[in-house]
């Protein structure tokens, strides 16, 4: 009677050990295709912010210099993403944009192309041919790195003038950033306005804020020659603006669609580090992430994730380093002090927030690349098609 008692407790743990087996697995990355309930009456929407530059410090930076609870803060889903691109342990903004787009790593410098220079198919492009609508903007010029992986193919970030030439023929129906010399002052003398036009586009270079004029055209901001004015400096609400303008447009048709924003300069006062530069592109951005998430709070039927291609800078939020008494040295913990370990890129991982449909599919720890192949097989649902794409 002893060991049968035994026998039994022994059998009990080993039926629990294989319950607690299953759920851990099906919590794993092998059944992420799981789907979550949507308002099925709805398409299902995704907007993707990037913080070009923003690691766990910069985000962090909106807690203590911004005024309230950061939007960041309204996300239940995080993860981390690890960025090294297909050439080097530290990726720059075209190698990992290009992962966030294609789903493939490459090298640095490329622009939807893979290690080998051969084109990548986007996921705008991917979408735009499912009858999705899609939208880019951004602070930096349009023909930047982040902003051109989503619709271009070039060998080197550096050829603008060729990106420029790619979206004006592209299937992107909302662009707003700045850029317009790439278009209208080139080195070639040719003037693709004209190519804008023809191919149903409306540019504006005078004011976002403006009434729109376009009629049923496409809308194309360019509010500058190249990257717009730092936000320190004087830049007013072009992002949550742009961002809203955006949704708005995007949102009157009765497909889905996909919306890619780019804080861009972010990453700008990263390199130049400068500490209220930082700050102030981190706060701006938190606005326009306010703005995805009060459309998609309102709707339900909207994904939206944040995260960064990159840290930049080396951002750090220290303690801060005074004199006491005596002219001994110490560290005041109630005060901050902004410092700085680089003036490139760091190998940092970066922070993925998720909520809406779906999010939970981006908690974890995973390479860069994983986000493109989540946001396909979400999207993957608005044709009823619950298997991977």
């Amino acid at each position: 009677m002893k060991h049968m008692i035994i026998l039994f407790n022994e059998l009990k743990w080993v039926g629990l050990l294989s319950v607690l087996l299953i759920l851990i697995g099906c919590t794993s990355e092998e059944t992420d295709e799981s789907p979550l309930p949507i308002k099925k009456s709805l398409p299902l929407n995704i907007v993707f912010l990037v913080g070009d530059g923003m690691g766990l410090s910069q985000m962090s930076s909106a807690y203590f210099f911004g005024e309230g609870e950061p939007n960041f803060s309204r996300f239940p889903i995080v993860g981390l993403s690890k960025t090294p691109s297909g050439s080097h342990k530290i990726t720059d903004s075209a190698a990992g944009a290009t992962a966030f787009a294609c789903g493939k790593k490459t090298y640095n410098g490329a622009i939807g192309v893979d290690m080998d220079t051969n084109d990548l198919e986007t996921i705008i492009e991917e979408l735009s041919a499912q009858g999705w609508n899609t939208g880019v903007v951004s602070t930096s010029s349009i023909t930047h790195a982040t902003p051109a992986s989503f619709y271009a193919h070039v060998s080197s970030r550096m050829m603008q003038e060729e990106i420029a030439k790619q979206l004006a023929s592209s299937e992107v129906d909302f662009i707003a950033g700045g850029g317009y010399k790439w278009f209208c002052n080139r080195s070639d003398s040719l003037n693709y306005a004209d190519t804008l036009a023809a191919n149903g586009f409306f540019l504006d270079t005078n004011s976002i804020d403006a009434p729109w004029k376009g009629g049923d055209q496409k809308p194309v901001y360019l509010m500058a020659p190249d990257g717009l004015t730092p936000k320190h400096l004087g830049r007013a609400d072009f992002l949550p603006t742009a961002t809203k303008r955006a949704i708005d447009h995007l949102s009157l048709k009765e497909e889905p669609f996909f919306l890619v924003i780019e804080g861009s300069q972010i990453d700008w006062g990263g390199h130049s580090n400068v500490g209220e530069y930082v700050i102030q592109e981190v706060l701006d951005f938190d606005k326009a992430v306010g703005v995805a998430l009060d459309y998609a709070a309102e709707q339900g039927n909207t994904l939206v994730v944040v995260t960064a291609d990159h840290e930049t800078g080396g951002f750090t939020m220290a303690s801060e380093l005074k004199t006491g008494p005596y002219r001994s040295m110490y560290s005041d913990y109630n005060s901050i002090a902004v410092e700085f370990s680089t003036g490139g890129h760091s190998s940092t991982m970066v922070p993925v927030l998720a909520t809406g449909p779906q999010a939970i599919l981006f908690g974890g720890i995973y390479d860069n690349t994983k986000i493109h192949r989540l946001f396909r097989q979400v999207g993957s649902y608005n044709a009823g098609n619950k298997t991977k794409l």
